[in-house]
This record gives C-alpha cells, structure tokens and sequence, in this order.
C-alpha cells in the first residue's frame, strides 16, 4: 500500500505543475519602446506626429493598467478615427450658431428678454473683441470653453447664462464626456495647471480618459463592437439593452432598448422596471427587490444576481433558444453638433469597420 505522504506529494506536485502553466500562458508585459513602435504602425497612413500620439496613448494605457493588446490598442484607434480622425480639437461646422441659439434657449427658459441678452453679448472681452465677435469666430469646443469661462466672470448675468453650462458636453479626440472626465480624474498621471476640463481639450487628457471610458470597466462581450456602442451610450448600455429585450419578451411590454433599466431623477419607477415589477411572481421577488438589484445595471456584478439570470432563464424557456446577452442599444443620437439622423447601431458598426481594418494592418 502507497504512503499517504506520498499521494499528498504528488498531489502538491501536481498543483505547482498546473499554477506554473498558468502563470505562463500570461503573456509577459512588452517593454514601452515596443508597444509604441506598434501603435506608430497601426495608426492611420496620414496621421501626423505620430510618434507624440504613440506616447500619450501608451502613457494612457500604463497609468490606468490596461494591457496594450492589438485588440485594445485597435478599438481606441478606431474610436479616435471615428471620432476625430486624430485631430485634438477638431472643428465643429455652425458650433458659433449652435452656442448661440443654446444661449438665446437658455435666457427663454429663465424669461431673460433677448435684448439684454445682445447686449450682454457686446461687452468687451479680455482680448479686446466682444463676446458676441468671439462666439461668431468659435470654430472649436477649446474656443468655447474660453469664451464661457471669461463670460462668466466679466459679464452681468454671466453666471446665470453660463454657470456650468456649456452646450458642447464632449470634447478631445475621443470627445470623450467632460462630466465624466472629472468623476475620474483620481490617478490622472500628468500635472493639472487648470481644470480637468481643460485636461480634456489636450490630446494627452483626451485620450487618457477616452481610454478610461472605453476601455476602464470589465466586461463579458464576445466582441469589442459592444464595447463601442457603450462607448456611445454608457457603461453596459449593450448589455442591458438585451436584458431589456429578454423582459420585453416575456412580460409582452414593449421597451425602448435603450439600456437605461431604472429612472434616475425620479423615484418613481419606469417602463422597465415596471415591465419587471409584471414578472414578480414568475421570478418569486418583491419589488424593492426588484429595485436593488435593477441598481446594479451599471455593474458587472449585475449578471450575478437573481434577478437576471431569472428573467434569462424565462425568456429562453419561452423562446425556445438562448437570446442574445448583448444588443445594439436602439438609440438616436441627440446633441448639438449631430445635423442629420444617427444612432448608437451606426456609430457601433462605423467604428468597428475602423477597428477591423486596423487589426489588418498589424
């Protein structure tokens, strides 16, 4: 009869065998001259200084951990693309009419008469010209936000036209969101001489967090496509637009796959999650039930709880197969800059064409 003490030896064998498997198949971090050179050859044939962009992408990526695989590497080069095509502050065609008539929108909603609004307009600026010249001259967001931070402070009713209000909200070369920009500026790797809104008009803070946004949450897609419509519309829109699609099945409620599951500016509760509130028997849960774990829809952590894997579980018994755990939110795109019809489905695939034809070229 074999010794017990040596089975468990064997055994603890057999288990640093297989840890030290593991531990090679991790691919080992590729030194910083590399990873550029690499970014170098997968931008875009006409972009200029390249080198500069190379260094403040893989900056980017080292700061915030994010390995630099050509997958990774290849959806930010094709969101900027999309985007940008790699301009820093790339120009908005009418953007001095569409701050101007946002200002003329916003003075109605307060009852400030237009009058005193033009003639706000006509104070001289810090550089001499009026407010009114200088918004009629803006050709970018960086001239905008110049124009409305001076506004601010040198103009009667300045702050109550202008205070936290801009009515370009992205900007850089991802336009990436300014609000979220400053939610997550912790860990930003360069000095801040002005504001992080400031940061965000720069190529250096644009794609720093236009990298975080995109990429700087964990996910189950399959496919980096979801990544960009999420890009377009919020952290795991794609996938909570599909769980979104699996209630609308069973309970017979037509949603909007918009992957918003609750409303947060009221306390009431919206289609959703009254569509959920439907099932609560099938599901065996109570409402505030049903709340609580709708919360977590802006977390990973939300395909672990009950409620999803239930309302998965029903819509596939009923449908006879699996659906989908991931859609193209059905959303049109509403800003300022946008003259024609889009939508979150057309900026997705537009990018991910960039993004395929990036990873030919590597």
């Amino acid at each position: 009869m074999q010794s017990p003490r040596l089975f468990l030896s064997l055994a603890a064998l057999l288990v640093l065998a297989g840890c030290a498997g593991q531990r090679s198949q991790e691919p080992a971090p590729r030194p910083p001259a590399e990873v550029k050179a690499q970014i170098v050859r997968l931008l875009p044939a006409k972009t200029a200084d390249r080198q500069g962009w190379a260094t403040d992408i893989y900056t980017a990526f080292a700061a915030q951990g994010i390995s630099p695989t050509t997958q990774n590497l290849c959806s930010v080069l094709a969101v900027a693309e999309q985007e940008s095509t790699f301009q820093v502050d790339p120009p908005v065609p009418g953007l001095g009419k569409i701050a101007r008539d946002e200002i003329d929108r916003r003075a109605a909603k307060v009852h400030i008469p237009s009058l005193l609004v033009s003639g706000a307009l006509q104070v001289r600026s810090p550089n001499g010209k009026s407010y009114s010249e200088r918004l009629n001259a803006a050709r970018t967001e960086k001239d905008l936000s110049a124009i409305f931070d001076d506004f601010i402070g040198m103009v009667p009713m300045g702050r109550t036209l202008f205070g936290g209000f801009n009515p370009v909200h992205t900007a850089g070369p991802m336009q990436v969101s300014i609000e979220f920009a400053e939610q997550h500026a912790k860990g930003y790797p360069y000095p801040v001489s002005g504001t992080i809104r400031h940061e965000v008009f720069t190529r250096r803070g644009g794609m720093y967090f236009g990298i975080a946004h995109l990429l700087g949450y964990p996910v189950s897609y399959r496919e980096p496509l979801y990544r960009f419509a999420d890009f377009n519309a919020g952290w795991y829109a794609s996938r909570n637009a599909a769980f979104q699609n699996a209630v609308s099945r069973v309970s017979g409620v037509p949603l909007a796959l918009d992957g918003d599951l609750i409303r947060y500016d009221s306390i009431m509760p919206g289609t959703t999650e009254l569509a959920v509130r439907k099932l609560g028997k099938s599901l065996g849960m109570r409402n505030p039930v049903i709340r609580e774990q709708l919360e977590k829809g802006n977390t990973l952590g939300f395909e672990e709880t009950k409620l999803y894997q239930r309302v998965f579980e029903l819509a596939d018994k009923a449908e006879g197969k699996s659906l989908p755990r991931a859609v193209l939110p059905g959303i049109v795109l509403q800003s300022p800059k946008i003259t024609r019809k889009l939508t979150t489905a057309w900026f997705a695939k537009r990018v991910d064409e960039r993004y395929r034809r990036c990873m030919a070229r590597d």
